[in-house]
């Protein structure tokens, strides 16, 4: 199954953890493609000196068009599966296998969600409220009970990814793709035990900002549903 896999990381300024991720990604899987969002750092040099096929921004253009820029390269691609991760070592290569073992057992689910321990760990405080009142909000709004809904630990069809076009460039935007893909598409979603490393990370995440392009997005799809209509 390892082949039909293609492994997308969107990446900004992750020279510190991206070339030993795409190393031990390497071992595994074939198609690892990395996309550099205008990093001023050796993000591009790291990833593409250890094996990943990288993809350039020319300036940063948020973690939502880099993910399409992924999107759009892997779907021409002869892969069953898009497998995203995050560039800064929070997530564990090691729990791919849980995805997979998931996606053997239930194939009728299109998207597999990381879904993190939350209570009695040491996430954040603001991070973990913020966290559950998303996934709450997302759920109702996608009309199906998803725990994680904010995890970037993601194993989606390439069947859910075709034809979609997505109006966000932010972090918003992996909100935008449950909530169309399940509306939309029909989509099922389904969640996997992953464990999560918070060491020194600093979020990238502006709480005013992306809370404001969130309920745009929002608007956006309400919007377009009621002219559809």
């Amino acid at each position: 199954m390892n082949e039909n896999i293609g492994i997308l990381i969107p990446a900004y300024n992750e020279e510190k953890t991206i070339g030993g991720i795409v190393r031990e990604l390497k071992e595994i899987f074939s198609m690892v493609v990395v996309v550099d969002d205008g990093s001023t750092d050796k993000t591009f040099l790291f990833a593409l000196q250890n094996g990943a096929i990288v993809l350039k921004h020319k300036e940063r253009s948020g973690k939502g068009k880099a993910l399409q820029t992924g999107f759009s390269f892997l779907i021409k691609k002869n892969i069953d599966f898009v497998l995203t991760m995050d560039a800064d070592g929070q997530h564990k290569v090691s729990d791919i296998n849980n995805f997979i073992v998931a996606a053997k057992r239930s194939p009728d689910i299109d998207i597999w969600i990381g879904k993190r321990k939350i209570k009695g760990s040491n996430m954040p405080f603001v991070r973990r409220l913020t966290n559950i009142s998303m996934s709450l909000l997302i759920s109702l709004l996608s009309l199906q009970y998803i725990p994680d809904t904010q995890s970037g630990f993601r194993l989606i069809k390439d069947s859910v990814l075709k034809n979609q076009k997505f109006s966000s460039s932010y972090f918003e935007m992996e909100s935008e793709l449950l909530i169309k893909s399940s509306l939309l598409k029909g989509a099922k979603i389904g969640s996997v035990l992953i464990e999560t490393v918070y060491e020194k990370q600093k979020s990238k995440i502006n709480p005013i900002e992306d809370t404001f392009r969130f309920f745009k997005m929002l608007f956006f799809i309400i919007f377009d549903s009621w002219k559809k209509n």
